[in-house]
């Protein structure tokens, strides 16, 4: 090993640097190599190791997935790139968290965590020195409060009167007619588009299982302003998919402010809690509502699903165009075609179900 420059390290503070190296060595240990590792260690920084990272597991993750990891670990953990990963502290990543809960909320500050441990653990089992281990993984998660906010009539009427005649728009109202998730109607492909429903593969739904979702009139509708023209996605400039959620959503509300209108702060999942929640008021039965959210709980959840392959196609098509039917003739200003369902009793139920 140099020990240093002739000229600027004197002889004297050579030689008790030499014995302390020689005590190492003699102790099992390895200077030079220690010295190696410190310095491939400054050199693997947090913005390399996390290029290196979404390289490697890009083709594992769903395209909503990767882009959702890209996001955390690229822009929101973006003040971490310029760190050596070791020498990144658990306090580091405390204080991380903490201002996004304050700025983006409790819930985004966790999928975050989540990432930022999954990454560092990543980190580890290639062979990267950790000293502290994965810092992320013993940091405060965030409590969140499960979200209760369903829209009323006049709510989702001011929304649907504010959206512009663009993609948006259109994203917007289908997913109030139709209940299903946002990632699941902004990438929708044309070739899910058919025989009046959109059949969605289960590579792309959150529980991994083909789904059905019947169209209204009114969806239909929505849909026919679109034409594929050669492309693979309904919605989106580059032919990828919708983009731009969030500055499309502020946009919306300050039309909306600037209109003068009085709105609580809402969230385009309300829209999918909103529709479930307003369908079993119109008097649609609890397993249907689940059928049209692509839900495996309740009835079909455990060893009840394992037998109930039921998928309600004609109970679900019902349920969306009375729903479709209300949320038209409250944007319209106009009694409804449909009258509510009557709810069954439960001896009108065993005797259709079992």
């Amino acid at each position: 090993m140099v020990l240093g420059s002739a000229t600027s390290v004197p002889l004297t503070v050579a030689r008790e640097n030499a014995g302390r190296l020689e005590a190492r060595v003699k102790l099992g240990g390895d200077p030079a190599m220690d010295k190696e590792t410190a310095r491939r260690n400054a050199d693997e920084t947090f913005g390399v190791l996390d290029d290196r990272y979404l390289a490697a597991r890009q083709s594992k993750w769903r395209p909503n997935t990767g882009r959702e990891i890209r996001r955390h670990l690229t822009k929101y953990a973006k003040s971490l790139h310029r760190f050596p990963i070791a020498a990144v502290s658990q306090l580091n990543i405390s204080n991380l968290l903490d201002t996004l809960a304050k700025e983006s909320g409790d819930a985004t500050s966790n999928r975050v965590r989540a990432n930022l441990s999954t990454f560092f653990s990543w980190a580890i089992k290639k062979g990267i020195d950790l000293p502290k281990g994965n810092v992320a993984s013993y940091t405060e998660k965030q409590k969140e409060n499960s979200r209760a906010r369903v829209l009323s009539d006049g709510e989702f009427k001011t929304i649907w009167g504010a959206c512009h005649d663009d993609a948006f728009r259109a994203i917007l109202k289908l997913l109030l007619l139709t209940g299903q998730r946002k990632s699941e109607i902004g990438f929708l492909r044309w070739d899910e588009v058919r025989d009046e429903q959109i059949l969605l593969p289960g590579a792309r739904t959150k529980n991994k299982r083909d789904h059905a979702v019947p169209l209204s009139d009114a969806a239909k509708e929505i849909l026919e302003q679109f034409h594929a023209d050669g492309r693979t996605h309904v919605f989106g400039r580059y032919d990828t998919g919708f983009g731009g959620w969030n500055t499309a959503k502020l946009e919306l509300d300050a039309r909306i402010a600037k209109a003068g209108k009085s709105l609580e702060h809402w969230t385009l999942h309300d829209l999918r809690r909103t529709a479930a929640t307003r369908m079993a008021d119109l008097g649609v039965q609890p397993h249907i509502v689940e059928a049209v959210l692509n839900h495996v709980s309740g009835h079909k959840a455990g060893v009840a699903g394992i037998y109930n392959r039921a998928t309600y196609d004609k109970e679900k098509r019902e349920a969306l165009n009375l729903w479709a039917d209300h949320v038209m003739a409250k944007v319209e200003g106009r009694a409804a075609n449909v009258l509510p369902l009557k709810r069954a009793s439960c001896r009108e139920l065993a005797a259709r179900y079992f």
